[in-house]
């Protein structure tokens, strides 16, 4: 094989081999929502309507979850309303105004914090929702929002909006996820940028041996 094509070659794989072994070494983080989330100050997962049809918003928290760093979900968001109508028909249902405290407990970290949601209230018929919820703060971690212990490194964002989906919306009908990340402020460690550095050396000098010879 041509020296060159062999640098770039390995290179190109050893680097990228590198990377993902850093990737897989990250730590890994268990967390959930099911204790102390709840609407308006308290912790009922419920919410009833406030006028026309019956209907209820109903927020299913997380157990115990493990993820790694990135995308994270929080919890789901059901909307029923059976005597609801499509828009047109104007059979539909009021939600008045609400706040709700999404509880984060890391139990890796041993902290905890609170995304506030809170919320105008809308209408909703059964193809039209207008709930929004609206996150803040929207990120805990050191420094930021910790309401217990200390998040270490590690740092959970969410969304800032939550847009509740009509009754008869998506595969499992009237379901929302509210979704974020998980993030690290953590740098790489010694030994992966020792083993990376000392390979990229490594192939520098080798094509460096063949220019010269």
């Amino acid at each position: 094989m041509n020296i060159n094509n062999f640098v770039k070659s390995a290179a190109g794989t050893g680097v990228i081999g590198l990377m993902l072994a850093a990737g897989a070494g990250a730590a890994t983080v268990t967390f959930q929502t099911d204790t102390g989330s709840g609407f308006n100050g308290g912790t009922g997962l419920t919410l009833g309507n406030t006028g026309g049809a019956a209907a209820s918003l109903v927020f299913v928290a997380d157990g115990p979850t493990t993820v790694g760093l990135g995308n994270v979900n929080y919890g789901n968001w059901t909307l029923t309303c059976a005597l609801c109508t499509t828009q047109a028909g104007a059979g539909g249902s009021v939600f008045g105004a609400f706040t709700f405290n999404l509880k984060v407990t890391d139990t890796t970290d041993n902290a905890s914090g609170i995304f506030v949601g809170t919320s105008a209230g809308g209408s909703v018929f059964t193809d039209v929702s207008t709930i929004t919820i609206s996150w803040a703060p929207t990120q805990l971690g050191a420094g930021t929002g910790a309401w217990t212990g200390n998040f270490g490194t590690n740092y959970f964002n969410i969304n800032p909006t939550t847009r509740i989906v009509n009754p008869d919306s998506g595969a499992q009908p009237g379901t929302t996820t509210t979704q974020g990340t998980l993030a690290s402020t953590a740098a790489p460690e010694p030994a992966t940028l020792s083993l990376i550095g000392g390979a990229l050396l490594g192939l520098g000098v080798l094509r460096r041996k063949h220019l010269i010879a």
